[in-house]
């Protein structure tokens, strides 16, 4: 079983930063994508950034050049930088992996439970 842990959500005004962190653990072989989603009231889920174990990444249009992830493979942990946030930043942040475990060959997609993230205008 895998588990991923979230942590660094909360309020903040437009313009501040805030920073994710989500750890992975459990019966982990490999990670193979490491990526936050995020998820607004009344809205659906989408990607915010993304990183494979080479460490390419991907960003949605709305949030690059203001966000960055990064991954630390050998603590199985990703991370989101969230600088110059504004009012439709604000959702739900989920922290999604895709998982090798010790007990399959195929790979997991896991995600962590969410944290919130509000930014105040």
């Amino acid at each position: 079983q895998v588990q991923l842990v979230e942590s660094g959500g909360g309020l903040v005004q437009a313009g501040g930063s805030l920073r994710l962190s989500c750890a992975a653990s459990g019966s982990i072989r490999s990670i193979t994508t490491m990526g936050w989603y995020r998820q607004a009231p009344g809205k659906q889920r989408e990607l915010v950034a993304k990183i494979i174990s080479g460490g390419s990444t991907n960003y949605a249009a709305s949030v690059k050049g203001r966000f960055t992830i990064s991954r630390d493979n050998a603590e199985n942990t990703v991370s989101l930088q969230m600088n110059s946030l504004k009012p439709e930043d604000t959702a739900v942040y989920y922290c999604n992996a895709g998982v090798l475990t010790t007990s399959s060959y195929r790979i997991l997609e896991v995600w962590g439970q969410g944290t919130l993230v509000t930014v105040s205008p």
